[in-house]
């Protein structure tokens, strides 16, 4: 079978990865997420590895509640195991505003949102990325995110960090997720499967330019398929 997304992770010790997810991952999965993840495998087969894995969503989870995080965004949703990560972190009156062209994805998962009752929290936006970030800088130029997860368009990451820095506030994060690409941003590109090469190519770029840019610190985490954080300093 050609263009299958590998397996999600860089730990390529598999038994390594089953005692992490069977000992603190699964046995803390909220049961809606859980639902929300089984059934995105059932639907969309090999694509649910698009999902962030269950031990980076108790990451983002413990982090957004570190942070007091009340006002996020996320852009890339799929069906939205991070999104529904994200509203049960947030307080009762936290508001996320979430950005996917694909409709049909998110609303398969909108059921175990509203089954957890945080739906009220999600505002989604049917868009392009980069057309609803120009849009939301349009409409109030004046920073008022403290958190965005950034996961689609890899090609387009360098692109949406241009438009983020402006909107998340002085002090908050902006996480790009995949910026390790399954381990292959270590590997020579002729040993990496071919449908895999541009977003390589992109990410490995994108993280050259977060190493050096002065307005943020960086910490990339090698959790899932790699996290890089960005807290705004300027």
């Amino acid at each position: 079978m050609e263009n299958l997304i590998p397996s999600k992770g860089i730990l390529k010790n598999e038994e390594l990865k089953k005692y992490i997810f069977e000992t603190t991952a699964y046995p803390r999965e909220h049961e809606e997420l859980k639902k929300l993840r089984e059934a995105t495998v059932q639907k969309y087969g090999n694509l649910s590895e698009m999902e962030v894995p269950v031990d980076e969503g108790h990451f983002l989870s413990m982090l957004l509640k570190m942070m007091n995080a009340k006002n996020t965004l996320e852009l890339g949703v799929f069906t939205g195991y991070s999104l529904l990560t994200t509203a049960l972190a947030l307080p009762e009156d936290g508001r996320i505003t979430a950005i996917d062209i694909d409709k049909e994805a998110y609303e398969m998962g909108l059921e175990f949102i509203k089954n957890a009752g945080v739906s009220h929290k999600i505002n989604f936006i049917q868009s392009d990325g980069l057309q609803a970030l120009d849009k939301l800088l349009t409409e109030n130029p004046k920073p008022e995110f403290d958190f965005a997860f950034v996961d689609a368009d890899k090609p387009n990451y360098a692109n949406a960090f241009h438009r983020l820095i402006k909107l998340v506030k002085v002090g908050g994060v902006i996480a790009f997720d995949n910026t390790l690409w399954f381990g292959f941003v270590a590997e020579e590109e002729e040993t990496v499967p071919v449908h895999m090469r541009v977003n390589r190519k992109a990410l490995m770029e994108l993280n050259k330019q977060l190493a050096s840019d002065p307005r943020i610190e960086v910490s990339q985490v090698s959790i899932g398929d790699g996290v890089t954080l960005c807290r705004r300093l300027v």
